[in-house]
């Protein structure tokens, strides 16, 4: 198996907004943007930007939602990233939905502590 490495980010409502319409050509925030295969000097890797505020929004302030709807987002960045994509037709999007619960079940919430806890510093240093 062919080793892959992965940018994981965290930003604002108002970076993703930008990046959003700078890639995609919507002008408002979403919860989660991925790119496949960016290269950078020697270096290739594919790079997923989640919006916690977002995600936050969507898991109405519980926090075990709140981990899931984290597990979701990334679980389906990176399945864009593999070349999955949901919007090319409802034939593509019942693939990637499928493929999406099946890795969803087989995340432990508690393998996701190292992201909620990059989740917690961001907070603190965003809302300071």
């Amino acid at each position: 198996m062919e080793k892959e490495n992965l940018s994981l980010a965290f930003v604002s409502c108002e970076a993703i907004r930008i990046i959003n319409k700078k890639y995609r050509g919507e002008n408002k925030p979403t919860d989660v943007l991925s790119f496949a295969k960016i290269s950078s000097g020697r270096r290739e890797f594919s790079e997923v930007i989640i919006c916690p505020a977002i995600l936050k929004k969507t898991a109405k302030f519980s926090h075990q939602v709140l981990k899931m709807e984290l597990s979701k987002a990334l679980i389906h960045g990176i399945l864009h990233t593999l070349g999955y994509d949901h919007e090319i037709s409802k034939k593509e999007e019942k693939l990637m939905l499928k493929k999406q619960n099946y890795y969803l079940s087989k995340f432990k919430i508690r393998s996701l502590q190292f992201i909620i806890i990059s989740m917690s510093l961001y907070y603190k240093f965003y809302f300071l």
